[in-house]
């Protein structure tokens, strides 16, 4: 009755022990927060609209079919998002092998010894038997909360795994659109590039036959045959860029190099000329990256109570119960049966320093961590600016171009006009046309970059890992 008493109390001990935990509790570090972002239009920065175009779902977001079936094919198939995955099963494993460690292990014993002695020839052998079924407990008692620390550290690992998996979405979906619409251009920089050419030949072969006739020089044949290679010699590049691009985007959805499937040109990719940006202090909650510095933060955090733990003495229990007999037909009768318990406490006295150098290795990291967290949420405003700021001014910049190709285009016309008119030179015609080209070629490079900054937005903004 005195033994059963004696480990009523202790086991009481432990389960009143286990309320506590050394160690501090995680509270979120103070972040300054601008309030409202750098780089909106005047007109909206005294508004405090909280729809985010980072809220919505990249299939709403990208409207191209050729390019949603691009992005659903990377989700599927791109070796990062697969290898993200990987790592929250070993993560979510981990969690399960600090759970274990709060629970008593058991462990039973099974044996059988039969063993025979030969003697002189006067004695008769020996022959002995022994046999033993048993059960087997030891249980560390977590009296000081190391083990829920270290449990609530391998959670937080988990979960920063599993927000690093959707950073890696987000990033691959941006990637994705970005060498989507860099296709595009290329394809649009090529047309722009054979159309010219096409034009230029036509217009070579209207001189070399004034040439003939004598209405024009040889000077003026020279010059057209420049602006026909000056176009031709841009179009293998492009083909290789293209080939290469397309090289690119095979890899990003985890095939082998081969050719993309197009959807709408560059100019028929729709997008909003104003997008919701949404209030700064949701943006530590959607963007992805941030959750997982803070989890990470969460997880040093809790390392702090594991190290402190080792400063007091470890609690455990020990026990074994079963039956032990020389004959089996006997092994479960009363007096077979036999049992051991027992407990024991140890306090480390002298670790050479370990023990405190292991505590202020643990602070250190968390406090690393705490900068990287605030770093990066200082990180995500500069880059929601940058993109905010980036999308209006390539709107401006690709109007002025617009205007600029226009202009060059009719300039072109003219100069045609004037030199079949006999009113101007070829150099007239040459240098107008060569305006012309350069004018359209950075006309689709600024069409690009306007659709560039608006997914810079969406990424910045925490967009796409929402399934």
């Amino acid at each position: 009755m005195n033994h059963s008493k004696k480990l009523a109390a202790v086991v009481l001990l432990a389960l009143f022990g286990s309320s506590c935990a050394v160690g501090p509790n995680y509270k979120r570090p103070a972040v300054t927060v601008s309030d409202p972002y750098r780089g909106l239009p005047s007109d909206q920065s005294g508004k405090a609209d909280t729809a985010s175009f980072g809220d919505q779902k990249w299939w709403d977001v990208f409207q191209d079919d050729a390019l949603k079936s691009l992005i659903r094919t990377a989700l599927q198939q791109n070796y990062d998002v697969r290898i993200a995955a990987a790592r929250i099963l070993e993560a979510r494993a981990q969690l399960g092998i600090a759970r274990a460690d709060q629970l008593p292990s058991v462990s039973a014993n099974a044996a059988a010894v039969n063993e025979r002695i030969a003697r002189s020839v006067s004695l008769p052998a020996i022959e002995t038997s022994a046999n033993q079924l048993s059960l087997s407990l030891a249980w560390e008692l977590d009296f000081w909360g190391k083990f829920r620390r270290a449990t609530e550290s391998a959670r937080a690992n988990l979960l920063a795994n599993e927000w690093a998996r959707h950073e890696v979405i987000s990033t691959l979906i941006s990637d994705v659109a970005t060498a989507y619409f860099q296709l595009r251009e290329l394809d649009l920089e090529l047309e722009i590039s054979r159309q010219t050419l096409a034009t230029r030949k036509d217009s070579l072969r209207l001189t070399q036959t004034l040439a003939d006739h004598g209405a024009t020089s040889l000077l003026d044949v020279r010059q057209a045959e420049q602006l026909v290679f000056a176009a031709a010699e841009t179009i293998p590049d492009l083909e290789r860029r293209i080939e290469q691009q397309e090289n690119f985007i095979s890899t990003l959805l985890g095939n082998n190099p081969q050719a993309v499937p197009r959807g709408r040109v560059l100019t028929d990719q729709p997008h909003a000329p104003e997008v919701p940006a949404g209030l700064p202090s949701s943006l530590l909650e959607r963007r992805p990256d941030i959750r997982q510095a803070e989890q990470q933060l969460v997880a040093f955090n809790a390392q702090i109570g594991v190290a402190k733990a080792d400063f007091f003495p470890q609690i455990s229990l020990t026990g074994t119960g079963g039956y032990q007999s020389s004959a089996l037909t006997g092994l479960f009768s009363g007096p077979a049966g036999f049992w051991t318990f027992g407990g024991n406490l140890a306090q480390p006295l002298f670790q050479g320093g370990r023990i405190r150098n292991r505590l202020r290795f643990a602070q250190a990291q968390q406090q690393e961590s705490a900068l990287i967290y605030q770093r990066t949420i200082q990180q995500a405003f500069r880059e929601v600016s940058d993109a905010l700021v980036g999308y209006r001014k390539s709107q401006q910049f690709r109007f002025q171009q617009e205007q600029l190709t226009r202009s060059a285009e009719d300039a072109t016309r003219l100069s045609n006009m004037r030199y079949k008119g006999g009113a101007t030179s070829y150099l007239e015609v040459l240098d107008s046309d060569t305006r012309q080209f350069a004018a359209q070629l950075t006309l689709a490079q600024a069409q690009l970059a306007e659709l560039q900054s608006l997914v810079m937005i969406y990424r910045a903004l925490g967009g796409g890992w929402q399934q």
